[in-house]
């Protein structure tokens, strides 16, 4: 959404030209008509994703004398939906001409053109909207031209606060029956990480079109980073109203990634190219795929794939390195993100990834440098804000070091614990570094904050995420002080062992261990240091493994992605710590060590597993007996069975406890012990 800074010049005097055109148009403006295409039996198909079928209308329609530009722009769009770009590129040029003075066709044109790798003349089509604006804005007084310049304006650089209120807002007042306004308003909210806000625009535009997947898919994506149930309810909706919804397919594909599902996640995108076999982000996403099985070849031929029609795109590789980055490789990420650059050096989220990455693997000073780029550049982006307002706040810690480790924290809480937490890293080194075999190369940093809020937009950009304590992205590791757990404190000590940890574990295996078994051996050397420290077996750990859910062993990370409770998200903490624990007793810490190494040459989990035990079945099998036994072992003398429920004279149910009172405050002694605690491992 970058354009050069001459388009930004010429986008201040469109807006300039709209606020006086609006001003002498006030409210004599009459509601938008709906376009001729809405008006017609065809609009269903395109909602539906029947491309085809909607194509063969819009053809039918212009044969026979259709005079819109509707329908030549939805005709368009159509032809870019199943990667018919070179058709909807002839589309495009052959009405220009006709349509003079069709905003909407020109902004069709300019990604139409993009798409078939002709820059100069998408650019030169923005020329002509940002021109048809200057001088005869009045025309463009109706929901649907209000939005389309909206969008235009934005690609010209103009403040979003302002194309918000001035073009989306006020085509919604205008028509309040127009899905368009409140789609765009959600999608602008999006490209600037503004969730909440985007949550609201869609779900106000649901209330109004209910049937339509578009705005269940933008619920979706509002709510991806936060709330993974309802983004699958969302995207299940969107699905229901158009199976072949492209934008739903790609953000199943992406969460299954994240759970370490390939072949869902390789169905999902194999969905999409069955609609658009020339689509950058399905192939994108192959690519992901291919680089994490540690298939060179194949992760080049699919992004020369992705870049078939538009060699210097740069959504491609900023989607890649972003994925990447996400599974925790954050130097191959990075690298991605700069190739991005290198084909459009203006391109924010290219940028803005880049800087965060680089932050992660403790390159401060250019990190923080194109935050702050990202935020002059736009001011209303909210993550590129908080990361210049966290800089600010980090000037104020001070900072301890030695030769292993760079500690920074508030003033006040250095002077309480600060030696004694760079002593206890000290020694998790010398520990830890030692049973692993693992030599570090360059010092730890680790920032520790009395603000959660801080904590949250220097682990992930946002504040919120109040449950973990620490985060480990490899070199770098960020926590919570006991100062910010209100009223659920933790073990600080604890927290800085498991994380640290990660650290061994990770720089280990180059960063390709699953979460599970990155999980796993931390909590299992937490309580290997202090018994007291990391998890144990709880009635209710007891009741989920001999229950429904236990999950075995090769699906564990997906445990994490989703859980369907907080309850289910520490059990995936625990069961991967057991599971850490019966691989080292079963076939002893050097199968683990070599376990770790064959992870850092690429060797898929599930191979390494058998190479160093025993065949997977077999593994799963005797992990699944191991963890039922020891649950079946917590106080084998009590009575676990859950009673019946009893009803009084009234006929209204009491409960009756299954444990004895003494049992209760012994296990209640013991939890507020083994104070459980929710992380996020790098």
């Amino acid at each position: 959404m970058n354009a050069p800074a001459s388009y930004a010049r010429n986008g201040l005097w469109l807006l300039r030209v709209f606020a006086v055109a609006a001003a002498l148009v006030g409210i004599t403006v009459s509601p938008t008509r709906l376009s001729a295409a809405e008006l017609t039996e065809a609009w269903p198909l395109f909602i539906k994703g029947d491309f085809k079928k909607y194509i063969q209308q819009c053809e039918t329609a212009i044969k026979d004398g259709e005079t819109e530009d509707d329908w030549r722009v939805l005709l368009a769009q159509s032809l870019m939906s199943i990667g018919s770009y070179s058709n909807a590129f002839s589309v495009v040029s052959t009405n220009l001409e006709k349509f003079p003075w069709s905003v909407k066709l020109r902004l069709v044109g300019h990604e139409v053109y993009r798409r078939n790798g002709k820059g100069e003349e998408a650019a030169a089509l923005l020329e002509e909207i940002n021109r048809l604006g200057g001088y005869r804005m009045w025309a463009y007084q109706d929901a649907a031209n209000l939005v389309t310049m909206g969008k235009a304006a934005l690609i010209l650089g103009l403040d979003p606060r302002a194309v918000l209120e001035r073009f989306f807002d006020l085509a919604k007042r205008r028509s309040p029956d127009h899905r368009e306004p409140y789609l765009a308003s959600g999608q602008l909210a999006l490209d600037k990480n503004d969730f909440d806000l985007a949550a609201k625009a869609f779900n106000e535009g649901l209330k109004k079109f209910p049937k339509d997947p578009e705005f269940h898919f933008g619920l979706a994506q509002a709510y991806a980073g936060s709330d993974r149930r309802l983004m699958i309810l969302s995207l299940e909706a969107a699905m229901s109203l158009n199976p072949n919804h492209v934008g739903s397919h790609l953000l199943l594909a992406d969460h299954m990634i994240d759970g370490e599902e390939y072949k869902e996640a390789a169905d999902a995108v194999a969905k999409v190219l069955e609609v658009n076999p020339h689509h950058p982000e399905a192939w994108a996403y192959r690519a992901v795929m291919a680089h994490l099985k540690n298939d060179l070849a194949a992760e080049a031929k699919a992004r020369e794939a992705a870049l078939s029609t538009w060699a210097t795109n740069p959504e491609v590789d900023y989607l890649i390195g972003k994925k990447l980055s996400q599974k925790y490789r954050f130097a191959e990420g990075a690298a991605y993100q700069r190739r991005a650059l290198k084909f459009d050096a203006k391109f924010l989220p290219a940028k803005q990834q880049l800087a965060q990455d680089i932050l992660r693997l403790g390159e401060e000073e250019e990190g923080w440098r194109l935050a702050d780029e990202v935020h002059q550049t736009d001011a209303y982006d909210v993550t590129a804000f908080n990361l210049t307002t966290l800089q600010e706040n980090m000037a104020k810690f001070v900072t301890l070091t030695n030769a292993d480790f760079i500690l920074r924290m508030s003033a006040h809480e250095a002077s309480i614990y600060g030696e004694r937490a760079l002593a206890l890293l000290t020694r998790a080194k010398t520990n830890l570094c030692a049973k692993y075999g693992m030599e570090l190369k360059q010092p730890t940093i680790v920032e520790i904050f009395p603000n959660q809020k801080d904590f949250g937009v220097r682990t992930f950009g946002m504040p919120g995420n109040p449950g973990y304590l620490g985060v480990c992205f490899g070199a770098v590791i960020t926590a919570n002080s006991p100062a910010s757990a209100g009223g659920h404190p933790s073990n600080w000590e604890a927290v800085l062992w498991h994380e640290f940890c990660h650290v061994v574990t990770l720089q280990f295996t180059k960063n390709k261990m699953p979460r599970w078994l990155s999980e796993g051996i931390s909590v299992y050397e937490e309580l290997q240091e202090n018994p007291v420290w990391g998890q144990a077996m709880t009635p209710r750990y007891r009741e989920m493994i001999l229950g429904k859910d236990f999950t075995p062993l090769g699906q564990l990370s997906a445990a994490f992605l989703a859980p369907k409770t907080e309850m289910h998200l520490q059990f995936a903490y625990f069961e991967s710590y057991l599971a850490v624990e019966f691989l080292v007793k079963k076939f002893g810490i050097e199968s683990l060590r070599k376990i770790l190494h064959d992870l850092g040459e690429g060797t898929e989990i599930n191979t390494a597993i058998a190479k160093h035990t025993a065949p997977l079945d077999e593994v799963e099998k005797e992990f699944e007996t191991f963890a039922k036994t020891r649950a079946e072992q917590l106080a084998p003398e009590l009575v676990f069975d859950k009673p019946e429920r009893d009803e009084d004279e009234d006929g209204v149910a009491s409960k009756t406890s299954t444990c004895s009172r003494a049992w209760r405050r012994s296990f209640s002694r013991k939890r507020s012990i083994r104070r459980r605690r929710r992380r996020w491992r790098s």
